[in-house]
């Protein structure tokens, strides 16, 4: 007997352990959002709208626009609508690979870069 209960409880653990994070990238495919990452040891926040094609960033009092390619519900390329210059003229690969109620965690690098970081946006609208 409490070697049966033993055993279904460990399978239930393990049974739950071994799923597949929460993906409802749909969910996030348009809104409003914010991230906050540090950059040179300051804290700096991001708004931006998203929309079906189009990305709006507001990052320390600027406001530009992305294109959007949709790779498929959970990835999608950025680029730059108005580059100012070489380094704005690079595309943004952004994967999410989680996701919560009101935020999603995303892989993103510049696409020819190896380099990945992480973040979690927060939809706020």
């Amino acid at each position: 007997m409490i070697r049966n209960l033993f055993l279904g409880a460990l399978f239930t653990i393990l049974w739950a352990c071994g799923q597949p994070p929460q993906r409802n990238c749909s969910d996030f495919k348009t809104g409003k959002f914010s991230f906050t990452t540090t950059i040179d040891g300051e804290e700096k926040k991001t708004i931006f709208s998203r929309y079906e094609d189009l990305e709006v960033d507001e990052f320390d009092g600027k406001i530009d626009s992305s294109s959007i390619r949709w790779i498929n519900d959970c990835e999608y390329v950025l680029k730059n609508i108005h580059p100012k210059n070489k380094e704005e003229e690079k595309s943004i690969h952004i994967k999410i690979l989680t996701t919560a109620e009101a935020s999603y965690t995303f892989e993103y690098n510049v696409i020819g870069d190896t380099r990945k970081f992480k973040g979690t946006a927060h939809k706020i609208d």
